[in-house]
């Protein structure tokens, strides 16, 4: 089979189409025939070299890819042979989901419901399960005024819809004017470009010079730091990725004197949590309620241009491999 293989870590072009064996089962396991490959900005970190937790950081050569969405064509022994012929999406463990075939562990097959397609499941394998449980954690109310950074992306358009599916008030702070008129066309009425130097004053004119009840940091760094400081006394900051680089640094004295509540950080949900997370995904889609963005796609030997797409900030919503 064809498969994109990580031989060093560096930039883009490190990633090269190569044949390899085709992956066999084991006990407990599942052979994908794949059809769609999920890419995550984390993969573009871990091929950089640059993984943010070191356990991300394969033993090369590598095969990235920890999302990927098809047909069960083989089982491995102690698993039901009726899954053969399924639609699925599943988690890899972590690598080989770059390539026409990947094995999975049989327990974290997710099927897809029926008229749902394979491309809009596997967008939703990762950052539905993320912004489903985000969600949950931090609860946005009727009424509130909620702050989504990164709103053009795979997870920030999803928390969007969902803020709005509650009845609160999104603003979509994004990078770009691009991406600021794409929102527009989403649906979002209220957005902010924080590559301007004066987007932390545009978000208090949007909701009267108060500040904020609610704030989805996906992005970290000097633009969480400035979102942090929006967020209304007693009010949420839910920090959850570092697109920036970096994760926004929190000052625990100032948390305590403005009666803010941290969401997300220190909850760790079980694997169980977060395929009951993605399953939420999937319903909520299949029946028209949720609407995985997925902006570009690109055939599997072009995964090296998908990386530098990511890293350059020209992607919208989802990016996906197709094998």
């Amino acid at each position: 089979m064809w498969a994109v293989v990580l031989e060093t870590f560096g930039p883009p072009d490190v990633l090269k189409l190569r044949e390899v064996p085709d992956p066999v089962p084991g006990p407990g396991q599942a052979l994908i025939d794949v059809a769609v490959v999920n890419v995550t900005f984390v993969e573009t970190q871990v091929r950089a070299g640059a993984a943010p937790n070191p356990a991300l950081a394969p033993t090369l050569p590598a095969i990235l890819g920890n999302g990927v969405g098809g047909e069960v064509i083989a089982v491995g022994d102690g698993v039901d042979q009726a899954l053969i012929g399924t639609r699925v999406i599943s988690t890899t463990g972590g690598t080989g989901g770059y390539a026409e075939r990947a094995v999975v562990n049989a327990t974290d097959l997710l099927e897809v419901p029926e008229g749902l397609g394979l491309q809009e499941a596997t967008a939703l394998l990762a950052d539905g399960r993320t912004a489903i449980w985000l969600t949950q954690l931090a609860e946005p109310q009727a009424g509130e005024w909620v702050l989504i950074e990164a709103a053009a992306g795979g997870v920030g358009s999803l928390l969007t819809q969902l803020v709005r599916a509650r009845g609160a008030r999104p603003i979509a702070a994004v990078g770009g004017e691009r991406k600021r008129r794409l929102v527009t066309q989403w649906g979002v009425e209220d957005s902010v470009d924080y590559t301007t130097a004066d987007w932390t004053d545009q978000v208090r004119a949007i909701i009267g010079g108060r500040g904020v009840d609610l704030v989805f940091d996906g992005v970290g760094g000097a633009i969480g730091q400035a979102a942090f400081g929006l967020v209304r006394e007693g009010g949420r900051f839910a920090p959850y990725g570092m697109a920036s680089g970096a994760m926004t640094t929190l000052d625990e004295e100032e948390i305590q004197r403005r009666g803010l509540t941290i969401v997300g950080p220190s909850a760790r949900p079980s694997p169980e949590e977060l395929r009951q997370a993605a399953r939420t995904a999937l319903q909520e889609a299949a029946a028209g309620r949720l609407r995985p963005v997925i902006g570009q796609t690109f055939p599997l030997r072009a995964a090296a241009e998908a990386h530098a797409a990511i890293e350059a900030r020209a992607t919208v919503g989802k990016t996906l491999l197709i094998p």
